[in-house]
């Protein structure tokens, strides 16, 4: 499998860091990790104007900005930045571990400077090896505990631990892009893992897909159903905030589109009135702590 979902995802926040002075998120390591795929992307996603933007008249470059503001950046960036801005929040409140569950290509281990916090990446095999060969192509650093394993095996607890992740340590953990593709029961097999797992005042940041439909939700089901990612679930809010309470989690922060897009994107917004941006429908974002009741 190409993983073209998780290298879109690193090209949007690329792409959005590359072409605005006052970024909704700023990362600057997604473009060197992508490396010559960059381009290549940016080349497919010129040429799929017609499928994304049936309508438009206007040069490529004018296409490929529209595409990336309307459709592949406005998730990405929003969660990006809330989940980053949630850990620093926790690192302040003494938070020395951060797990992040099917990390992709996220670069946060590679903009680190903190070398007091524990990085753990999870995700398949195949995806770290060739996180870590662009890594070293590009010269970068990381300071990930790279964590290979299937989310879909409980096996993965015992990976984690072995890689050093202290259970009675607070940790801050980032699932962000989980649960559009895992069926309901697989999801909540992994919240009550993660409620076994992690000890009391810890956190964890998702993202999820509501049923309130929307252009972006409907075509980025398409490019998934195209990279061979089918989107499985939605949740309403009263569904989420009870599925997280049953594995031992209290919702601290529930955000939809437009708290986000108040919160996130509006030092954006005005620094670039001819290109606002703003959070998808559809798609809400919270945080939540771990509580014995």
């Amino acid at each position: 499998m190409d993983h073209m979902t998780a290298k879109v995802s690193c090209f949007a926040r690329a792409y959005h860091w590359q072409n605005n002075p006052v970024p909704i998120f700023a990362d600057s390591a997604a473009k060197q990790l992508l490396g010559e795929e960059y381009q290549q992307i940016a080349q497919s996603m010129t040429q799929g104007i017609p499928f994304f933007l049936p309508d438009f008249h206007g040069s490529p470059a004018e296409g490929l900005r529209l595409i990336v503001n309307r459709q592949l950046s406005p998730s990405v960036l929003g969660r990006s930045a809330y989940c980053e801005r949630m850990l620093a929040n926790e690192q302040r409140l003494g938070c020395r571990q951060y797990v992040l569950f099917a990390s992709g290509y996220d670069t946060f281990a590679i903009r680190n400077r903190d070398a007091s916090l524990s990085v753990y990446e999870l995700d398949l095999p195949d995806v770290l090896a060739d996180k870590q060969c662009r890594i070293e192509k590009a010269s970068l650093a990381s300071g990930a505990v790279y964590v290979p394993c299937d989310l879909a095996d409980p096996a993965w607890k015992d990976r984690l631990t072995e890689g050093g992740f202290v259970p009675g340590q607070k940790a801050f953990c980032s699932l962000l892009g989980i649960s559009y593709y895992l069926d309901k029961d697989a999801f909540r097999s992994l919240l009550t893992a993660l409620g076994s797992l992690l000890c009391d005042g810890s956190a964890l940041c998702l993202d999820y897909p509501s049923p309130e439909d929307s252009s972006e939700t409907r075509i980025n089901q398409a490019l998934a159903r195209g990279a061979g990612e089918q989107m499985k679930a939605q949740y309403t809010v009263r569904e989420m905030e009870t599925l997280l309470a049953e594995c031992g989690f209290l919702v601290y922060e529930h955000l939809d589109h437009t708290a986000m897009t108040g919160q996130y994107f509006a030092e954006y917004n005005q620094s670039s009135p001819d290109h606002p941006l703003e959070a998808p429908k559809g798609v809400c974002y919270l945080l939540a702590v771990r509580k014995s009741t």
